[in-house]
This record gives C-alpha cells, sequence and structure tokens, in this order.
C-alpha cells in the first residue's frame, strides 16, 4: 500500500498544480481506495511539496451534523495546510487559479508555545469544489485535502487571547458583495474549537504524528460552502473579533 499511496500522491498533486483535482477517483475502475490509506496519500503529498512548501497546520472538516449524515461519518476529516497558501486580508485571488472555487467562513485557533490554544479569530477558507466519484465518498474527500485550496487570514490584532476552554457564544458571518449569505454561533460545530482540537490530537496520536507550536489549525464551521464568482468581495465578520475579507478577480 505504500508504493501505491505514493504512486497515487505523485499523480494527486500533479493533478492539483494542473488545476485538475482528482482525476483518479473519476476511473470508475480505480484501485480501492480507504480513509487510512486517503491520509497516507495526504502525508505522502506533503512530502512530496517539502522543503519548499511546508505545512503549517490542519483544517478539521465535516464537523456539521449535516456534511457527516452526507457521507455517513461519526467523526471529522483532517487536511493540511501549507505556508505557500495563506494569503492576507485584502488580498485579491484569481478565479482562474482554483477549481470551481468555494469559500468557508470559520473560526481558526492558534497554538501557543505550551501546545494549548493561544488566540482565536476568524478566517476565510478556500476550496476547489471538486468532487469526481460518484457518488462522492469520504476516501476521496480525504485524498483531496478535505478540498483545501487556502486560507485567507485577518491582520494580526483580529485575535483574542483564549485557552479554549471558554464559550463563544459569538455570531460568524460570510457576507458577499455587502450582503449576508450565511450566519451562525462560532461554537456551532460539535463541542467548539476546543473539542475539534481535542478530536485533532488524538488523530494525529493514532498516527505517531503530534501538534506543534505555533500551528494554525481551522477549527471547522457550521456554515455552508459557498461558490464565488470573479468580481465579488466576500467578508467573514466574526462578532467581537473583527472581519476577514478578499476580493474574486478573474
Amino acid at each position: 500500500m505504500t508504493e501505491f499511496a505514493h504512486s497515487l500522491a505523485v499523480r494527486q498533486l500533479a493533478d492539483y498544480r494542473a488545476g485538475t483535482p482528482g482525476t483518479f477517483f473519476s476511473d470508475p475502475k480505480r484501485p480501492p481506495l480507504d480513509l487510512d490509506a486517503a491520509y497516507r496519500v495526504q502525508d505522502e503529498v506533503a512530502a512530496l511539496r517539502a522543503p519548499a512548501e511546508n505545512v503549517v497546520g490542519y483544517k478539521v472538516g465535516c464537523t456539521g451534523p449535516g456534511t457527516r449524515a452526507q457521507f455517513g461519518l461519526d467523526e471529522p476529516i483532517r487536511g493540511l495546510l501549507y505556508d505557500s497558501e495563506l494569503h492576507d486580508s485584502g488580498c485579491e485571488l484569481s478565479h482562474q487559479n482554483y477549481a470551481d472555487l468555494a469559500i468557508e467562513g470559520e473560526a481558526a485557533v492558534r497554538l501557543g508555545d505550551d501546545g494549548r490554544i493561544k488566540q482565536v479569530f476568524p478566517i476565510l477558507e478556500l476550496h476547489n469544489y471538486v468532487f469526481r466519484g460518484h457518488p462522492p465518498s469520504l476516501p476521496e474527500l480525504a485524498a483531496n485535502n478535505g478540498l483545501n485550496a487556502g486560507v485567507v487570514l485577518p491582520p494580526p490584532p483580529v485575535a483574542l487571547s483564549w485557552r479554549g476552554d471558554e464559550p463563544l457564544p459569538w455570531r460568524l458571518t460570510v457576507g458577499i458583495d455587502g450582503v449576508r449569505v450565511d450566519d451562525g454561533p462560532m461554537d456551532g460545530v460539535p463541542g467548539g474549537p476546543g473539542g475539534s482540537l481535542c478530536w485533532l490530537r488524538q488523530h494525529l496520536a493514532d498516527r505517531e504524528q503530534t501538534l506543534r507550536p505555533g500551528q494554525l489549525i481551522l477549527t471547522g464551521t457550521p456554515l455552508g460552502l459557498i461558490p464565488v464568482r470573479p468580481g465579488q468581495h466576500v467578508r467573514v465578520t466574526a462578532e467581537h473579533l473583527g472581519a476577514v475579507e478578499a476580493t474574486i478577480v478573474p
């Protein structure tokens, strides 16, 4: 399986860079791929991208009950975040650099030197919204890195010192061109951001991996995945925390 995971990772990375992610899953005669193998593919892709591109954190996805029901999940999934795909708030994102670009607004956390949550803040997650399997499967989602294609981060002052065991009873809102299109509670995922982090720690420990100080963790969202098109301005606002925004260009 290790040799297969490596060869698939080479293909996955080539597809991703070509803007045609996950072509393996369009073949009805493809070899079987289970969830553990899909995570090995993620790790193999990370090894191929290093040292030019480095993992700076993780996303925890499929945290909402609707998404879990869609894929028949009893737990979330994880993806990897790369330093080359972090963008500053106010950036312009070229639509043609993505495959069916879609966004999510969610809460993220930064780990402190002790490995615990140090800060919480809003982010804009970017996705290649492409499924090729019929029907879409969890291994496809995981092998495609949870569809992640980057993160837009807020300015450094937009962050709250937070230890992870306190409630976050505030609203998270996504607006496009000044119109609210989705909103919900920041701690609207099961267990809140702290629960997502606990799941991720155990998930990594089961694979003899660990979190590191300073890493960025996307903790999931109760909000929907929203396709966007050129000319739109997207803004994610977190009550009491500020906002992060980007403009989609051709």
